[in-house]
């Protein structure tokens, strides 16, 4: 059966209380990677809901031959889009539920928990005059579904925006540590909850990044040209998270504490809460009675420069969405050493409530002049938060440019590299077993032959190979060791080139042709790259996509490329700074004095040289049971890769990227959800009223909008699934399992009796009314 996993890169936008439908989103997408793990495990699905998904998982396979696994690793978000990120890495890391996430947004978020005690108005007639506002707020013209709710809900509105905007002015209506409280009790009930696996498979990655501003900003070291340093202010302070899946059950992804002070910093919205310090996450310890163990190391790594100058109880943070409020480009950054051990379908999903934005202006301003305030408010806080994702969009999208251009550039290379390689070994030797000795001779032997043949591009190349390693052993030492102070890894890259330099890496070329004897041992001694590159593009060759013969069955191939994915995950773990040691730290600190013995420890604790001698028993091993003509391919390509890479790598500069294949981008939307309900936003949610406030006034309009974000999110989840699948599923089998997932959905939520039962029979009609 034909493997392949479907990766998803979350990115939750900003939205005030528009976070409750994302909220409805992001829980299907939990349901959805529990639901995969269950049917990979052969566990029984847990709801209703779990089992319709692993029905759809179940169809894949029996029709398509296909075996799919879901994994939502990377996550996301800004703003109250970011309490969503946070609250969902933990649930997929620990295997706890995400049900209290549900209960903080429908029972908690609300402005009468939401109020901080000194902001409440303390008897009805205080600011009598304000009244006239609150009336004001909630006639003024809106949408056509605010002119379709119930008159109780009208009343339950009127009486909290009154009470709203007779509270204390011009301080935070909000109480700080009252949300530092919420988000930390739904930690700890997560964790006291419902248990099961983690939703990942066993040490697969998983990074989580939320964005925060830091509101007085921090002096960072900028390199020019002339004055060679500069100081300027950074107000970007993004706080990230990146663990490894655990074996066992309920071990958070971090200190709750980090957690709650994660999403806390993320959705600080100005005006409405306090900026966030971190005296209030050392106030909710103490009352709640937990030890804070991390709190050094934690603040050290988020805000290095105010840990250095001893200014961390002055940092303020707010909003992360006041800067960045769709964090793709941390989500790209992640993508980079992420191992593969089977075939990958990556995708960035990203939530938007409210893709409408510019319509309902459009609509109602674009002939008015814009006024004085409304400049001034647009400015600082509109249109940074509803800047587009274009720039995020042509990165992906580049990416993938290059991915389909080295297919294209490998095609065109193969007949005649491997005509080099049947030269070079004569056609015989791929019929004989290629034992482990005799891979590593062929191998010397191709490297050697491909970089003579290569004459002058051969100095390129090997210049090309040199750089990034030492730029990557740079950036190691320099994110290991911030305390050095230096704008960025540039003065450790020149110490190590002027130590290199002294073993003999003057220059990389040998007299006679190809690479020096130095230059040799070098790269067998640091070219992680190299290897990861080779084996990838075995595994390419393994897919039909890239190359397809009818003679060789699906089932070898699927063996062969398991295999592959075997070996390349030995590489994957010397990449990174956590197989270099514990004592790794204090020989980046000392790094501009002792660049020899920082060198020395990579290469012993990497042991490349060990690493290839079990990589090539374990391909010998793949080899021998793959038919001929596949053997065949696998060997031409193997010894054949130094030509190829010759020939790519200073033109492609690949060299990051392990998830090779093009990257596709899927949006969830009200405007992209239409089996139940046309119109979008605007018939679907409630909360987009008092400017994306609506929400925190009325527990129903939560119930609305976190019943429709399930929906929604349902919905796009099995558009995602299908659109995975080469073969496109049946539109009357795809029909079918949305009918049934939103039945399924509808009935949970009765016998939860957490939304209205009204709403729930509505919606029930509409389903059965559009799906039959």
């Amino acid at each position: 059966m034909r493997q392949k996993e479907l990766r998803l890169a979350l990115v939750c936008y900003g939205g005030v209380s528009l976070a409750v439908y994302m909220h409805g989103v992001t829980k299907e997408i939990w349901h959805l990677a529990k639901a995969s793990r269950g049917f990979l495990a052969g566990s029984q699905p847990s709801s209703g809901v779990e089992q319709i998904y692993r029905n759809l998982l179940e169809h894949i396979e029996t029709n398509h031959s296909l075996r799919l696994r879901v994994l939502p690793d990377i996550l996301t978000g800004s703003s109250a889009g970011g309490i969503n990120a946070v609250f969902l890495a933990q649930a997929i890391h620990s295997g706890n539920s995400l049900e209290p996430l549900t209960d903080l947004w429908l029972d908690n978020a609300d402005v009468d928990r939401l109020l901080d005690p000194d902001a409440r108005p303390m008897w009805r007639f205080a600011k009598f005059w304000a009244q006239p506002i609150a009336w004001w707020l909630f006639t003024r013209p809106g949408n056509a579904v605010s002119e379709s709710v119930a008159p109780e809900t009208r009343s339950e509105v009127r009486r909290k925006v009154s009470r709203f905007v007779r509270g204390r002015w011009f301080q935070p209506p909000f109480s700080g540590i009252g949300f530092s409280k919420l988000l930390y009790d739904a930690l700890i009930a997560m964790r006291d909850g419902e248990r099961g696996d983690p939703l990942l498979p066993p040490d697969h990655p998983i990074d989580l990044f939320v964005t925060a501003t830091d509101f007085r900003g921090h002096l960072e070291l900028l390199r020019l040209n002339s004055p060679p340093v500069v100081e300027e202010s950074e107000h970007r302070m993004p706080i990230g998270f990146a663990a490894r899946t655990p074996m066992s059950t309920g071990i958070d992804l971090a200190d709750p504490l980090e957690l709650t002070f994660a999403a806390r910093a993320t959705a600080s919205f100005p005006g409405a809460f306090p900026p966030l310090q971190v005296g209030e996450i050392d106030r909710l310890a103490k009352q709640r009675e937990r030890s804070w163990r991390g709190r050094s190391q934690f603040l050290q790594r988020i805000m290095p420069v105010h840990y250095r100058n001893e200014a961390v109880s002055g940092v303020s943070l707010i909003d992360g969405s006041v800067l960045v409020n769709k964090p793709f480009g941390e989500a790209i950054e992640a993508l980079s050493g992420r191992p593969a051990l089977r075939e990958v379908d990556r995708r960035f999903v990203y939530i938007d409530p409210r893709p409408d934005r510019f319509g309902s202006q459009r609509d109602n301003e674009e002939s008015r002049p814009v006024g004085f305030f409304n400049a001034i408010f647009a400015s600082l806080s509109i249109i940074p938060r509803e800047q587009p994702i274009r720039d995020n969009l042509d990165a992906l999208e580049h990416q993938s440019r290059e991915a389909a251009r080295l297919r294209r550039t490998v095609n065109a290379l193969r007949p005649e590299v491997e005509r080099a390689v049947d030269k070079l070994f004569g056609r015989t030797l791929f019929f004989d077993r290629p034992t482990p000795r005799r891979l590593h001779g062929w191998r010397a032997k191709a490297q050697q032959a491909a970089a003579l043949d290569a004459g002058y591009a051969f100095h390129s190349y090997a210049q090309t190979k040199f750089t990034a390693i030492v730029e990557h052993l740079s950036q190691l030492a320099y994110d290991a060791a911030p305390e050095l102070g230096f704008p960025d890894a540039r003065p450790i890259e020149d110490v190590l080139r002027a130590e290199l330099e002294r073993r003999g890496l003057v220059t990389l070329s040998a007299p006679s042709g190809g690479a020096s004897d130095e230059a040799i041992a070098f790269f067998r001694a640091h070219d992680v790259g190299f290897r990861i590159r080779r084996l990838r593009l075995l595994v390419r060759r393994l897919a039909r996509d890239w190359e397809a013969d009818p003679e060789i069955p699906d089932a070898d191939l699927d063996i062969a490329r398991e295999a592959i994915y075997s070996i390349l995950a030995l590489y994957y773990e010397h990449e990174a700074a956590g197989s270099l040691g514990a004592e790794f730290r204090d020989l980046a600190r000392n790094v501009m004095g002792d660049p020899a013995s920082f060198l020395d420890h990579i290469e012993q604790q990497r042991g490349l040289a060990d690493t290839d001698r079990i990589a090539e028993e374990m391909l010998a091993e793949a080899l021998e049971i793959m038919p001929k003509n596949l053997r065949r391919r696998m060997l031409l390509t193997y010894l054949g890769f130094p030509y190829y890479d010759i020939a790519t790598l200073p033109l492609l500069r690949n060299e990051g990227l392990t998830e090779y294949d093009p990257v596709k981008v899927d949006r969830i939307s009200p405007d992209d959800a239409k089996s139940i309900r046309e119109g979008g936003t605007r018939a679907t949610l409630r909360g987009i009223e008092f400017y994306n406030f609506g929400a925190f006034f009325s527990r129903a309009y939560r119930e609305n909008d976190y019943l429709w974000g399930r929906l929604h999110g349902a919905e796009r989840m099995i558009d995602l699934v299908c659109s995975t699948v080469e073969e496109s599923v049946d539109e009357t089998a795809k029909r079918a399992f949305k009918r049934d997932l939103f039945l399924a959905i509808l009935d949970e939520e009765s016998d939860k009796k957490r939304v209205r039962q009204r709403f729930i029979d509505i919606i029930r009609s509409e389903v059965e009314g559009r799906l039959g």
